[in-house]
């Protein structure tokens, strides 16, 4: 199992789509990585060498693509800043409610949970 940049990506999958498994490279950063680093897209993870991981964590490097760690937490602090300054958006976040404008009457069921019935009780 190839490690990049501190994550363990699938042995035995294509190259192209084990390098989503690295948080913030999705379909089109990693096309655009190995057609940049010249290696195979249909190659399995497994039969990569040294010079070529080394190749592709470079590629990443050179690219300035924000990726693992430093994406999480730029996006928690940008979080945590719409938070702070109480913006609508904030709120959304701190409530755990739909941020982008989605309804909220029915479904959102991700964002809110599971259904909490509320009720008269009978005495």
């Amino acid at each position: 199992m190839p490690r990049i940049l501190g994550v363990d990506i699938p042995a035995n999958k294509k190259l192209e789509y084990s390098l989503r498994y690295i948080y913030g490279i999705g379909p089109t950063r990693s096309k655009t990585i190995l057609a940049e680093t010249g290696i195979d897209p249909d190659m399995r993870a497994k039969d990569l060498n040294e010079e070529q991981i080394n190749a592709i964590m470079s590629k990443i490097q050179d690219l300035q693509f924000v990726v693992e760690g430093d994406l999480r937490r730029e996006l928690t602090a940008n979080m945590k800043r719409l938070q702070a300054i109480n913006s609508y958006r904030g709120l959304r976040h701190r409530r755990g409610l739909p941020v982008r404008g989605q309804r909220t009457k029915t479904n959102a069921r991700t964002r809110k949970g599971k259904v909490k019935t509320q009720g008269s009780l009978r005495k």
